[in-house]
Parts: structure tokens; C-alpha cells; sequence
């Protein structure tokens, strides 16, 4: 798509800087906006250092790298878009230099103004309308649904049940919602988007151990200050371990609003992609919508932990969920727009806190060891066993934040860009 007055004649576009029929350089070809489209001109650079010096059209740089990226070129449908997908593909300020433009989006504005196109202007519905976004589809959105009612119907069953027969729905109850999860996490607003390179690191594991923390590690880790345990969980509130049902229900529900706010997102940010006219701009715009959609998840979920909690007859633990639920809700929408090895880091090193935790209160009881256990013991005492997973948990939510709002912010983070680089 190319908007009126763009360069397209063939040959003579191919290099902005080539030379007139006169034999005088011209001047690199810029694009500037007037009224939403754009249109190539030639004229000085718009920093004021004069005219660049003339490209040959057989070492075109500008030329070698429309070529390398043809299939976005072509497919893009403002300048933006190229930029985000030269972002992508590690294209930065200083890349664009080397091509004589200021930043990633005056290079783009040429790329896009120079690539052939079929017609010599795009309809005008093309340009100034957004792409449509598909909704979530009804049975997708259901499913976002089944982990909960899979939790509460496992949950259900091991209270009614006993022996051995209990211990098959629990075994039954885990695997179902297992699956459920994985459904979840491979299609919809949760899966990774198409064209997003997840690399090699994976958050999985953790995510498990988290899981399992917060269903036994703080009755663990009090009973363990109160010199236990004296035997294994046996899945009910009155035995010498307890477990805790409330957080992981509240988690497997939240399944629900951690999709339909990732999908906020994907759509607002999307929209934005196509309305702002910089990188700058699209950043600007982006983060609060960011910073809103963690606090719109962080409110359903503030609604679930009351509700879950009286549904089992349960305390209500408010820190650790959600410090938990938005720590798990940021390293899924990193991992979503394909950023993976923050949420691992980050990830294993509160698995790892939280292990050392009840550890280092066992460690303590050995002879001459006691000082291992005076922190986690002082911390316990004050704000009870759920306040060292909390403060762990809140400071790796917050670690997680501030990286979010630095690469989901980037245009390149909502552009789905599978050429090669």
C-alpha cells in the first residue's frame, strides 16, 4: 500500500540519493506526514545537517535492507509497523545511522515509501482504519474457565471421600486440571503469539513448585518453627500438615481474567500500533494501558481470594495469593510476547527462596546452627509463615513490572514478524 505521492517509478526510486537527468545529486529521499498519510520528497535531512551524500543504486544500503526485509515491507500497512519489525530484529537508533536516518522510524518511513506496490494509492478505509482483531472465540473463553471447575470438583470429591479412595480423586482431580492448564496455556490470549521467538528457557518447573508452596509450604514452614512437622499432609485443615486448597482454587479461577486481560491488551496495544506515528509515541501510549491491565487482573483476583476462601471453609491469605497470582500473570505475558528468560530467572529464584526458607528452620536445630534459623523465625514471628512468601513473591512481582514496562512497550513486542532477521 502506498499513499499518494510516493516514489514509484520504476528505477528511479530505487536509490534516494541517485543521481537527476541533470547529472546533480539529489538529496536522500525523506517522508514526513500530512493528514495521516505519508509521502516521499526529496530535500535536506530534517536535523538540519544537509543534504546525505549520494547513494549508487547498486550499493544502496537502504535498498539491500528492503530486500532482506521484503515480506514485511510489502505486507505493512504504515511505517510504524516496518520500524516494529526492524526493532524486532535488533535494528536500532544506531543501525539506522549507518543508513544516514536519525532513528528506526525515519529509516522505516523511507522503506515503506519506496517498496513497490500494486496501484499507486492504498484505499483510504486501509490507512485509516485499524486491522480487525478477532474476538475470543465462546469456547475458548469457556475454557479458560474448566481449571477452576476442575479444582473445585477435585477438591469436592477428596472431602467426601476417604482412604485410598481419596487419595485416586486427588491423583484424578491434579491430572485433569493439569491438562486443563496446559489447553489453556497452548491456545488463546495465554498462548505465545504466532511469530514470537520463546528461546530456550522455560518457566514450567517452577510454576509447579510455586503452585505447591502456596498450597503446603506456609503450614510447613509453621509447624516447622513450632518444632514439627510430626507427620505428612494428608489433605485436610486438622492434620499435622495442613493443606490449603483456597489459593490454589483462587489461582486455577484467575485462569479466566489473566486470559481475557492478556487479550485486552493484545487488542488496545494493537490498535495503538497502527494510531501512534513513532516508537516513542507507541511506547508513551502503551504503558499505561500496561500498568491497567495488571491492576484490572490484580482486582478480579482481589475478588476471588474472599470468595474462594468462604466457598472452603478457609482463611482468606490476601498477601501470598495475590503477590503469587501477579507475579505468575507478568511472567505469562512475557512469555506470551516471547520474552522467557527474566520470567525464569526470576522464577526460580523465588522457588529457590522459598525452599531455603523451611530449610534453613530444620538447618537450624542442628548443633552450634541455630543463627540459620533467626531470620526466617523473626520474619515469622512478625508477619506470620505466609510473610516470607509474600515479600518474595511482591519483590519479584515488582522486579517483573518495571521489565515488563521496558520490552512490552516496544512495538516489536505486539508485531508478528516471522521472516528471518
Amino acid at each position: 500500500m502506498r499513499a499518494p505521492g510516493s516514489v514509484g517509478a520504476p528505477g528511479a526510486s530505487d536509490a534516494p540519493g541517485s543521481s537527476g537527468a541533470s547529472g546533480t545529486p539529489r538529496a536522500s529521499a525523506r517522508t514526513e506526514t500530512t493528514g495521516g498519510s505519508y509521502r516521499a520528497f526529496d530535500g535536506p535531512v530534517a536535523d538540519g545537517r544537509g543534504p546525505a551524500a549520494p547513494r549508487r543504486g547498486a550499493a544502496d544500503p537502504v535498498k539491500a535492507l528492503m530486500h532482506r526485509h521484503r515480506e514485511l515491507c510489502e505486507r505493512a500497512v504504515d511505517p510504524l509497523e516496518i520500524a516494529a519489525g526492524l526493532e524486532a530484529h535488533g535494528v536500532t537508533d544506531r543501525t539506522a545511522a549507518r543508513f544516514r536516518h536519525r532513528d528506526v522510524f525515519s529509516l522505516a518511513e523511507e522503506m515503506y515509501a519506496r517498496v513497490p506496490r500494486d496501484g499507486d494509492a492504498p484505499p483510504l478505509t486501509a490507512v485509516a482504519t485499524a486491522p480487525v482483531i478477532p474476538r475470543p472465540r465462546p469456547g475458548r473463553a469457556l475454557l479458560t474457565l474448566l481449571p477452576g471447575v476442575l479444582w473445585a470438583a477435585a477438591v469436592t470429591g477428596v472431602r467426601l471421600t476417604e482412604g485410598h479412595t481419596s487419595l485416586l480423586v486427588a491423583a484424578a482431580g491434579v491430572l485433569a486440571v493439569a491438562l486443563a492448564l496446559r489447553a489453556v496455556l497452548r491456545r488463546g490470549p495465554l498462548s505465545p503469539h504466532r511469530g514470537a521467538r520463546p528461546g530456550p528457557h522455560r518457566t514450567g518447573a517452577w510454576t509447579c513448585w510455586l503452585l505447591c508452596y502456596a498450597a503446603l509450604g506456609d503450614s510447613l514452614l509453621r509447624v516447622a518453627v513450632a518444632g514439627g512437622p510430626d507427620g505428612l499432609p494428608d489433605g485436610t485443615l486438622d492434620g499435622p500438615w495442613p493443606f490449603a486448597a483456597a489459593p490454589l482454587l483462587t489461582l486455577a479461577l484467575a485462569c479466566a481474567p489473566a486470559a481475557w486481560s492478556a487479550h485486552f491488551l493484545a487488542v488496545r496495544a494493537r490498535r495503538r500500533l497502527h494510531t501512534s506515528r513513532g516508537l516513542e509515541e507507541f511506547a508513551a501510549s502503551v504503558q499505561p494501558l500496561l500498568l491497567g491491565t495488571c491492576a484490572l487482573f490484580l482486582c478480579a483476583l482481589a475478588a476471588l481470594v474472599p470468595l474462594c476462601a468462604a466457598a472452603l471453609g478457609e482463611p482468606a491469605g490476601y498477601a501470598h495469593t495475590l503477590t503469587l497470582g501477579v507475579l505468575l500473570f507478568l511472567a505469562r505475558l512475557l512469555v506470551v510476547h516471547g520474552f522467557t528468560q527474566a520470567p525464569a530467572v526470576v522464577l526460580a529464584a523465588v522457588g529457590t527462596a522459598e525452599a531455603l526458607a523451611p530449610a534453613t528452620v530444620l538447618a537450624g536445630r542442628l548443633p552450634g546452627c541455630g543463627f540459620l534459623a533467626t531470620p526466617v523465625e523473626t520474619l515469622v514471628t512478625a508477619w506470620g509463615p505466609a510473610g516470607v512468601p509474600s515479600l518474595v513473591c511482591g519483590a519479584a512481582a515488582l522486579t517483573l513490572l518495571f521489565h515488563a514496562t521496558r520490552t512490552l512497550t516496544r512495538a516489536s513486542a505486539h508485531v508478528r514478524t516471522d521472516q528471518p532477521c
